[in-house]
């Protein structure tokens, strides 16, 4: 079962913070109704359901419903999955239907994000938790230019033009322009956490080699995660908040 002490490496400091952010909000209680938005083949959502909770995925690939069905059977968690995404998801699970969403690299995509989170605020129960996680628009910025796509970089820096679909990456957002979009849907924001500050910069190779650099690596993304000032050199921001 995939778990929080996961082999050191790349993937596990990309995910270290922000799982540190939902084992918490998972434990309060006893079993609860979880729904993974877009969770495609379940790697979040096996893990989640590892600790106890109902877990339901809503995708709207088929084949990635069909992997997530064997990734629950390998760890024996029972997970369902739907198929369906955020336009449907009303027909899907129906509103009050669950206690945590998790929205994990969907807002980038959606063609009305204020509609998305507006249905997510309708599915989420009172009381409950939405967990979302989206791509930063300043650190995707400096991507850019340092790849030499100085146009694209241009672009970005304009919040007309930076909050709007480019090419297969989609949106990009900043700290204030999530906090407003989720309060203007009706949560109450409790943490707004900075993930992958430096995880994206630093050599694969150097993880690989060097001895304990992983696990050193995931202390240092800890200690800036809620630091307000590492939030622009983010790749993803991870936002916690509550429906009142």
């Amino acid at each position: 079962m995939p778990t929080a002490n996961e082999p050191a490496g790349r993937g596990s400091t990309r995910t270290a913070v922000v799982w540190s952010g939902l084992e918490p909000v998972l434990a309060q209680g006893g079993p609860r109704d979880v729904l993974d938005i877009g969770g495609g083949t379940g790697g979040l959502a096996v893990r989640v359901g590892g600790l106890g909770p109902r877990v339901t995925v809503v995708d709207p690939s088929p084949d990635a419903l069909a992997a997530l069905d064997r990734r629950a059977n390998e760890y024996d968690v029972a997970v369902a999955g739907r198929q369906g995404d955020l336009s449907s998801l009303l027909e899907v699970v129906g509103p009050d239907s669950a206690d945590v969403v998790l929205c994990h690299g969907v807002l980038e995509v959606v063609d009305d994000p204020a509609g998305a989170l507006a249905t997510l605020a309708r599915v989420v129960r009172p009381g409950g938790v939405l967990s979302l996680l989206v791509a930063q628009r300043h650190a995707a910025v400096v991507a850019r230019a340092m790849a030499g796509h100085f146009q694209q970089a241009l672009e970005m820096l304009d919040p007309q033009t930076g909050s709007a679909p480019i090419g297969r990456t989609g949106r990009r957002y900043t700290s204030d322009e999530l906090t407003v979009l989720a309060g203007d849907a009706g949560f109450a924001v409790d943490t707004v956490h900075a993930i992958r500050v430096f995880t994206d910069l630093v050599p694969g190779s150097l993880l690989d080699v060097e001895s304990g650099a992983s696990a050193a690596l995931v202390e240092l993304e800890q200690a800036v995660a809620d630091r307000p000032e590492y939030l622009p050199l983010a790749t993803q921001l991870h936002l916690l908040a509550h429906r009142p």
